[in-house]
Parts: structure tokens; sequence; C-alpha cells
């Protein structure tokens, strides 16, 4: 009465939607969809078959064995269209070919018999019709064919345990036959349900990361459903808490009352502390109102060294049983050795006495947040290549991010006797005295870094937040000291790329 019905109108009344059955446990769609129709065409085509179809069946047949035929054809035909696809699906159609096939057998079993009164729509005769319609189906688009094969299927398998009612005599015939045939159909969804449940693991080589998801889930938009999980990787220059990454995301995407890429956001909560696959972790919820109405959003910021990955869900407020599943997949997603890594462990096997190896390592190892693993190799990288500046900066860099300020300290003086001039080498000098908590001294050596690079947008950026900290900061020793590393980190975070 209203008007054209869209899928999403057939979703919610209750269509066979394969994410929503798979994923969101909802089996019953499976019956409710055989009893839903597109369109008044759709509804009277189905119809006026089953007019002929099923009447002549339900003369011929026990009223419960017919009803048992329904049920099994309905529930057969739908786990045949969900094993063979996760689209929406609706229509009675399978009910259709179900007394179809049921009609084919049981008039090709009782050919003989007189008594047997709708030869005219079975058996042989049959066969035509049956015919007919596949071949519309097969040639036609937007038709279910996996559900109409079910339907047909269940119905030849049926005909051949169906008795008509002259021919079975005085004996009352028990409930046996129609309960065993709607278990089996059953049994049928079940294994079909069972089977296309499964679990997967999506793994990103590159950056080290592991994720179980649904099996059916894809990088295609399916239009149902819209669940979305989305994974990213931010390089942030700096080991951090990923504070700044959760609050960039709140101001681009989140804006309250404000109509985002994912719609207008009606409430944030967070940032706040959790743990993901086993580390740190800050956590963004948030409500969305979109033109298909009101989604959950999910933000989770995972610092990994000077990397933050960016995990985000995303699912259609009315399905809340995809909490569960987000929470399943954020409790197993597992961070794995990236394959950057590995391939510099094999280089630096292979060439044990080699300093560019053993400095490559430490470099990666440091990035990824191992820092006290990092000094091994590139302390053996400074020992074997003594003059070159860039081991004796990744070195003083480790040993300052691994807590042990004085001996990066010294690391960092020596990489600035090798290189004066160069600008890796004054930085580590700059952190060196923000770790001792030395302002004043990390502003005169930051200073000198600009003189020697004065483009540099981020040492810029360093120079003007250190001289605002050292403005605003109050000359009382009780005063508690900025945090050391903030600076640089925040200069760094000013360009983060994908």
């Amino acid at each position: 009465m209203r008007g054209p019905v869209d899928v999403d109108a057939l979703v919610r009344w209750g269509a066979k939607a394969g994410p929503l059955v798979l994923e969101a446990g909802q089996v019953w769609r499976l019956a409710t969809a055989n009893l839903l129709h597109r369109d008044a065409l759709h509804l009277a085509l189905n119809v006026v078959v089953l007019v002929a179809a099923g009447v002549a069946l339900e003369k011929v047949c026990r009223r419960r064995d017919y009803v048992a035929l329904l049920v099994a054809a309905g529930l057969t035909t739908m786990a045949s269209s969900l094993a063979w696809s996760g689209a929406v699906s609706v229509g009675a159609s399978g009910l259709v070919y179900g007394c179809m096939g049921a009609l084919l057998v049981l008039g090709r079993r009782h050919r003989s018999h007189a008594a047997f009164r709708v030869r005219w729509l079975s058996g042989e005769s049959a066969i035509p019709t049956v015919l007919v319609f596949l071949w519309m189906g097969w040639t036609s688009v937007g038709v279910d064919n996996a559900g109409h094969l079910g339907g047909l299927v269940t119905g030849l398998l049926a005909g051949a345990f169906l008795e008509p009612r002259e021919l079975e005599g005085t004996t009352r015939p028990g409930v046996a036959r129609p309960v065993v045939g709607v278990l089996v159909a059953i049994a049928v969804v079940m294994a079909v349900v069972a089977e296309r449940s499964g679990w997967r693991v999506e793994r990103d080589d590159g950056f080290g990361v592991a994720v179980m998801m649904p099996q059916g889930w894809s990088g295609e938009v399916d239009g149902q459903g819209r669940r979305t999980f989305s994974a990213e990787a931010i390089e942030a220059g700096e080991p951090g808490d990923g504070l700044a990454q959760a609050r960039h995301f709140q101001e681009e995407t989140l804006p309250l009352g404000v109509p985002g890429p994912e719609g207008r956001t009606r409430s944030v909560l967070g940032p706040q502390s959790t743990q993901v696959g086993g580390r740190l972790a800050l956590r963004l919820r948030a409500e969305l109102d979109g033109p298909a109405g009101g989604k959950r959003l999910i933000a989770f910021f995972v610092p990994r060294g000077e990397w933050v990955y960016r995990l985000v869900f995303i699912w259609p407020a009315q399905w809340p049983a995809y909490q569960d599943i987000v929470n399943r997949m954020v409790a197993e997603l597992r961070f794995d050795e990236p394959s950057v890594l590995r391939e510099a462990r094999g280089r630096a096997l292979l060439s044990p006495g080699a300093a560019g190896p053993q400095r490559e390592l430490g470099a990666v190892l440091r990035r990824l947040g191992a820092s006290r693993q990092a000094i091994v190799p590139l302390t053996e990288a400074v020992r074997l290549s003594p003059s070159h500046v860039g081991a004796r900066v990744e070195l003083a860099r480790a040993l300052l991010d691994a807590g042990r300020v004085d001996e990066g300290c010294h690391a960092a003086d020596e990489a600035e006797v090798y290189g004066p001039s160069d600008t890796g080498a004054l930085e580590a000098g700059v952190r060196c005295e923000l770790s001792r908590g030395a302002l004043p001294r990390a502003l005169e050596r930051l200073e000198r870094a600009r003189r020697v690079d004065p483009q540099d947008a981020r040492l810029r950026a360093a120079e003007a937040a250190l001289r605002a900290v050292l403005e605003t900061s109050a000359p009382h020793p009780s005063q508690e000291s900025p945090r050391p590393g903030g600076i640089l980190e925040g200069g760094s975070r000013l360009t983060p790329r994908p």
C-alpha cells in the first residue's frame, strides 16, 4: 500500500539474508522468507501455480503429510539458496516446486490406479510444466534458481514416500512419516548453516596483523546488513599511545551533530583504555544516524612502536547480535611479526659480519616498538662501522626509548661528534635533554638543528611546541614537568601517512 517494496523492507520483515542468518543467528528467516514477496506480480504468479498444484496434492494426500511437505520444501528451499548465495531472497516458489515434484513422482508411482484422480497434473504430464518453470528461472535475472532446485528435489524425494488416501486402506497412518520428513529438512538446514558459518583468518603480512572474521565477509559491498570492518596502519613517526590518532578520528569522522562520512553522530563515548591483541589500546564508541537507520561504531587505536593500528567496526543498530561478532574478532586479533622484520632478520643472519644488515634489523625493531631487542644489532652495527652516523643515531634512540637515559645520551653525543651537521644526530641530542627533563638545553640543541635545516617542518613545529611549554610552565620547582617525549611526538604527528 505504501508503494514498491525495497530490499531493506524485505530484510526488516524477515527475508533470507545470508549475513543475518549465518552471523547474527537469525535462522528463523529460512522459514519466514517463504511468505514474503517483492511485488503483486511475484505473489500472484506463485499463488496461481500453488492453487493448481497445491490444491490437487492436498486433495490426494492427508493434510499432515501435505503440511509436512510444505514445511520441508520451504526450509530446504531457503537452505539451498543459502548454500549457493548469501543474497536476499523471498518467495513461495520453493513450495510450488515442492508440490510439483511430489505430484510428478506420486503420479508416476500410481499411474495404473484408477482411484488416483489427478493424473492430468502428475506423473509425466507434470514434466513439461516443471521444465518450463526451470527454463524461465535460468533465463531470467534476479531469480533464485538454487532455491527452486532445492524445493524441487525435496518434492521429488517426498513423492517417493507419500501415499494417496484412497490407497492407504482402512489403516490410520501415524505421524512418523511427516515428522521424519520435517526433521530431515531441519537437519539439512543445520548442516548448511554450520558449513557456511565458519570463520577464517585474514592476515596482512606487511603490517603483521591477523584477524578472525566470518567466512562470508569480503571486500565487496553486499547491500544487506551493512556491517563493515576496516583496518589501517598509520605511521605516527614517534612511539605513542594512539591518543592523537583517536582524537583526530573523532574530530574528522565523528563530529557531534554534523553529517560525517558514516552519518550524523548522535553520541561518542571515549577514548577509553582497553586491550587488543595483548596490547594497550584506546577505544571509541559512537551512535550514528544514517539514511538506512541507526548504526553503531567502535574504533580501536593500537600503538605498535611508531605505528598506530586503527580498527573500525560499523553495524546497524537494529542488529545488536553483531556486537558479539565484533567482540570475538577483537578478542582473537593477533599481532604477528611483519614481513619487513622477517626479511631484516634473514639478511642479518646471512651476513653476520656486515654492518648494513645489522643496522637495518635494529632500525626495524626500534620502529616496531622493540627497542630493547634493537640495542644488540645496533651496537654490533656501530662496532662494525664506527663512522656511520645513522647507526649511532638509531642506537641512541633505541637506548632512550628503552629507558637507558645515560647510555642513550652518551650515544647521542658520539653521534654528534661524527656528524656535527647531521640533523639526525642533533635531534638525538634534543631527545637526550628531553629525557633528562632539561627543557631549556633541549631548546638550545633544537635551535642548532633548525639552523642546519631551516626548512624541516617537523623540527619547526617541535621548536614552536617546546617554546610554548617553556612559556606556560611555572617556575615553581614542585610543579610537574611535561612528559619528555611529547614535544617531538606532537611535531611528527602533524603529517600521518596511511
